[in-house]
């Protein structure tokens, strides 16, 4: 038959590492953040390169530039 005993001798586990996890979780959200703007950065560019006679060179330097507003703004 099952032994039924209730000891609480079971392990929960190891103890959790706080500051990792706050430092995961910030690295996270600022991967996340630059990721997203790089993208609307170079959507930008990419319609304004295509869409207008400006040409690469143009829409190189709009897209350096976006990201360097978005960097002095965050």
């Amino acid at each position: 038959m099952a032994n039924h005993l209730d000891d609480h001798t079971v392990e929960l586990g190891a103890a959790m590492d706080y500051p990792e996890h706050t430092s995961t979780y910030a690295l996270f959200v600022n991967l996340t953040k630059w990721g997203a703007i790089v993208c609307i950065a170079l959507m930008a560019a990419m319609a304004f390169g295509f869409f207008t006679s400006a040409g690469v060179i143009s829409a190189s330097i709009l897209f350096l530039g976006i990201l360097a507003l978005a960097f002095f703004l965050l």
